[in-house]
């Protein structure tokens, strides 16, 4: 699948049912999510990874926030009461125009899209914290989710940090992934997303896993190094990465 119909599927998902999209909860399709619970979700979740990075004394300074996938700006929303300025970045327009109008009321939060297999629009050591929360692992290939890796510690500063999940594997009798593969058949005759959503077929139920030793030695070769990982979910783990200061190098 190229990033551009990733990018059309993510559109229609948006024009759908964007909270839903971004956050797959039991119950809450059907545009059933309060937005004040759904921001409520983001804001628990970046509290609960910045308390790690206070324990690893990362990053520092906390001046500029990345949002990699960010859909409606759940997380960039919660970041921006942490640092000085935030940019959330989506392969979707519609998805980033959503987070546009959520976040009005922060000036901070910058919003902008990108249907590229690359972050070229943002210069080297462009920002102190990069963040990426269940966005890879709905990726085309695993090459191209580690490709963001090494473009999310590109634009980190030295000393900054890159936090992001990603699968490290998905069990043999979840391989074959019959949902997903029926997914991909129906919309490559453009069958509409809306109808596909009544019988629970999104992007959303696809997925590619790439191994934690891959991983590793991509941050590895990037110039960073995993000081930390913690569990997420039953196949994937949270990546912290530090790319070293001037001093280390």
């Amino acid at each position: 699948m190229k990033l551009e119909r990733l990018s059309e599927d993510w559109n229609e998902l948006a024009e759908e049912d964007a909270l839903w999209a971004v956050l797959a909860e039991p119950g809450k399709q059907g545009r059933r999510w309060n937005v004040k619970e759904f921001l409520a979700t983001g804001e628990n979740e970046v509290a609960g990874v910045l308390a790690t990075a206070d324990q690893l004394a990362l990053p520092n300074p906390r001046e500029r926030a990345l949002d990699f996938g960010c859909g409606v700006g759940r997380l960039t929303r919660a970041l921006s009461s942490r640092f000085g300025e935030c940019v959330g970045v989506d392969i979707s327009s519609e998805m980033v125009e959503r987070a546009r109008e959520l976040n009005r009321d922060r000036p901070n939060t910058t919003f902008v899209v990108n249907v590229a297999p690359d972050l070229s629009r943002f210069d080297e050591a462009s920002f102190d914290f990069v963040y990426s929360s269940k966005v890879l692992q709905h990726m085309p290939s695993g090459k191209l989710a580690s490709e963001y890796v090494v473009e999310f510690v590109r634009v980190t500063k030295p000393g900054g940090l890159v936090v992001f999940q990603l699968w490290t594997h998905i069990p043999w009798r979840n391989r074959l992934q019959p949902r997903r593969r029926a997914y991909g058949l129906l919309r490559a005759v453009r069958f509409p997303q809306r109808i596909l959503n009544r019988f629970g077929l999104t992007p959303m139920g696809r997925g590619i896993s790439v191994p934690e030793a891959t991983i590793r030695k991509v941050i590895e070769d990037s110039g960073a190094r995993v000081i930390h990982t913690e569990p997420d979910g039953e196949w994937g783990l949270r990546y912290f990465a530090a790319k070293a200061a001037v001093s280390e190098l």
